[in-house]
């Protein structure tokens, strides 16, 4: 057994050379233009051969819809889309009241996180099981006048969601293989809706959500940014470490590790494939999921990356004074300038 743990940390050790190797010198940085071309074959090996691609043919969207919430401020309706025969999306569309017929907005997509649904994002302080997360955070983004949908990532259900990552792993799938594909369908419906305008779409998400944020933009280009709350760190480490009391090694999510991760991408790598669009970490200072100097490491390669680019406008880091939920506070200003949705905007 201590053979076997040292042969990991070794492995663990050696893996930041070998994703210098496969990564970052594959990479042109020269300037924002030429980045993609460099980066398309590392988006399509991350997509194919660590998180696992579906190329079945999507059904069509077949939107339903239902009103199930009225606020001051805007509309809540549900919302169902088919995705795959016997896999389909939904989630919350917010609606403010002051949108006029033919305008266009953007939209935020905020993301629940482990074991959590749509209603948790904009539960208020009357359910404080969520709320403390949350902070309502997708309602207050609506009263700001942003569109914003609230979809349902199936982690959930304890060790059922688990099971389902067993299974697709023989397959070389995983359980964000199929939620890529509910986030294909459902970027698909908010680009042809009247009232979104598709090139203002951004992602914000907490904790499994968060992992989404690094998961998911990274792959799919109509997200024109990301937030990751409460998840970012040097993730490799998070799963393999053996001196870290949080580290996946003594918890029992042991659906985390993902194939050859650790020779491929960390958090900077998968970050890296977002840009030029525009990133952010939100971060708690006394948020379990890693120490503040994990986090500050892992970003410190990114937004070197960013500035390489030209582009370290685009990308920051808020810490706060607070634990694993979100703040709202820096995120929400970067929202506003990188969503072109100005404060003068608010209702």
């Amino acid at each position: 057994m201590t053979q076997l743990a040292e042969f990991t940390q070794q492995l663990f050790r050696d893996s930041a050379r070998a994703r210098d190797n496969f990564f970052w010198k594959q990479v042109n940085t020269n300037s924002a233009e030429t980045l993609k071309a460099s980066t398309r074959p590392l988006q399509t090996y991350l997509w194919n051969e660590v998180i696992g691609r579906f190329t079945n043919e999507f059904l069509p969207l077949n939107p339903r819809s239902r009103k199930i919430l009225e606020k001051d401020k805007w509309t809540a309706f549900e919302l169902v889309l088919d995705v795959y025969p016997r896999v389909f999306a939904w989630g919350y569309l917010l609606l403010p009241h002051d949108l006029r017929v033919g305008e266009k907005r953007p939209v935020v997509v905020c993301q629940h996180g482990l074991e959590g649904l749509p209603q948790d994002v904009i539960a208020e302080a009357d359910r404080p099981e969520a709320y403390h997360y949350y902070k309502a955070f997708a309602a207050r983004l609506a009263e700001q006048g942003f569109v914003v949908f609230a979809p349902h990532n199936p982690y959930r259900g304890a060790d059922k969601f688990r099971v389902l990552q067993r299974k697709a792993n023989p397959l070389g799938k995983s359980l964000f293989s199929v939620i890529t594909a509910q986030h294909q369908q459902i970027l698909k419906w908010l680009q042809q809706q009247p009232f979104v305008d598709s090139s203002r779409i951004g992602f914000y998400g907490l904790s499994y959500g968060g992992k989404t944020a690094m998961r998911v933009p990274p792959l799919l280009d109509g997200y024109a940014l990301s937030i990751c709350s409460a998840d970012f760190n040097d993730w490799n480490q998070k799963i393999v470490s053996l001196d870290y009391p949080a580290s996946y090694m003594f918890t029992g999510e042991y659906e985390l590790p993902e194939f050859n991760l650790g020779h491929t991408f960390n958090y900077a790598e998968m970050a890296a494939l977002i840009a030029p669009r525009p990133f952010m970490v939100e971060r708690g200072h006394n948020d379990g999921v890693a120490p503040d100097p994990w986090v500050a490491f892992e970003y410190a390669k990114v937004r070197r990356f960013y500035d390489q680019l030209g582009i370290g406008d685009r990308i920051r880091i808020e810490f706060f004074n607070g634990p694993h939920t979100i703040n709202g506070v820096g995120t929400f200003s970067f929202l506003r300038e990188h969503l072109k949705w100005p404060e003068s905007n608010r209702q």
